[in-house]
């Protein structure tokens, strides 16, 4: 018996993104959409496009302006049975709702001792590379992973964007999906079908024998243009990606380590208090650490806000050059 494979076509992420809400309220009345400019002008970034013309302004929602207002009305609608999807234009604007984030929706089902659950997904694009400054450009997973309640995703690929969303929704608790501004214009191969990526699943993007970068976001795609630079001069990175930050699926990360004995960490958000650290002490308080060669590795963004000129802004966070350097310095000194 041949086994029956999805289909696949080129698209780019954000119309992955697209793909996936389409696909979930298509099937689920409860799923609606709400967000700032997400109707007839079609996202900040384009990404919910003509989803209004599709399925009208009742479940395309546009919204004033308080992100703060946006997120409660999503926590109390996925209190009442609906199934929310938020979009907030940039991710440093999730700073205006924390409250909402951080101390109901992540908490809440814990409160009532599983009495009810908050439904509700959370997209907001995020990064920098785009000449958008300080307050535009940020990279705050960290602050997420460090909530108990909320699940935290970061897809690097098409695909994953849009299978890790359609997981999400369907997930009972709170989900937040990071999108970097970066990869919306990229393109991939994507199912036709609405393929769920399981949450909390770590990938191995790429196999080999000298070291493990462990990498999230658009620093997957640098990470592997490294890997192919660096074995140009015969050394073998394996290029892991969580995809799910939290839950972390470490096991993958633990093994790729103890085969390679190295470990090059790489985040695009500021090196102090970043999620790489909680890698590194995942790492090293496993069993993984009685084969490490070298010491663990992180390469991180500068600790400081993300400038608006160009070349500055470039410096400010790893590039594939750094990562080839970090990667060959590990190597040849250990």
């Amino acid at each position: 018996m041949t086994a029956v494979l999805p289909k696949h076509r080129t698209l780019t992420y954000s119309e992955a993104v697209r793909e996936a809400l389409a696909q979930a309220m298509e099937v689920d009345e409860r799923v609606f959409l709400l967000g700032e400019d997400i109707g007839t002008y079609g996202g900040a970034f384009g990404v919910t496009g003509d989803l209004v013309h599709r399925f009208g302004e009742r479940r395309v929602r546009d919204t004033p302006i308080s992100e703060l207002g946006i997120v409660g009305a999503a926590v109390g609608a996925a209190l009442a049975g609906m199934r929310p999807v938020v979009e907030i234009q940039f991710s440093d604007f999730t700073a205006q709702a924390m409250d909402q984030i951080v101390n109901q929706a992540a908490k809440i089902h814990f409160m009532l001792g599983g009495a009810a659950s908050v439904p509700m997904v959370l997209r907001a694009p995020g990064g920098s590379g785009t000449g958008a400054a300080a307050q535009h450009s940020q990279s705050l997973e960290a602050w997420f992973a460090h909530v108990p309640g909320l699940k935290v995703v970061m897809p690097s690929t098409a695909a994953d964007a849009k299978g890790l969303l359609l997981a999400a929704i369907d997930d009972p608790n709170p989900v937040i999906v990071l999108e970097h501004k970066l990869l919306y214009k990229q393109s991939g191969p994507v199912p036709e079908e609405a393929t769920r990526v399981r949450l909390g699943e770590t990938t191995v993007r790429r196999t080999g024998g000298d070291l493990t970068i462990v990498a999230t976001g658009v620093m997957v795609s640098r990470a592997l243009q490294a890997a192919e630079q660096l074995a140009a001069d015969g050394i073998e990175a394996s290029v892991l990606d969580p995809r799910t930050l939290r839950p972390l699926d470490a096991a993958p990360i633990v093994d790729s380590v103890t085969a390679t004995g190295r470990a090059l960490l790489v985040q695009e958000a500021p090196r102090t208090g970043g999620f790489m650290a909680e890698v590194a002490a995942t790492i090293v308080e496993s069993s993984a650490f009685g084969h490490l060669r070298a010491p663990v590795a992180r390469l991180c963004g500068l600790d400081v806000p993300i400038p608006y000129a160009p070349r500055l802004e470039r410096a400010a966070v790893p590039q594939t050059e750094d990562i080839v350097r970090g990667a060959r310095e590990l190597v040849t000194a250990w």
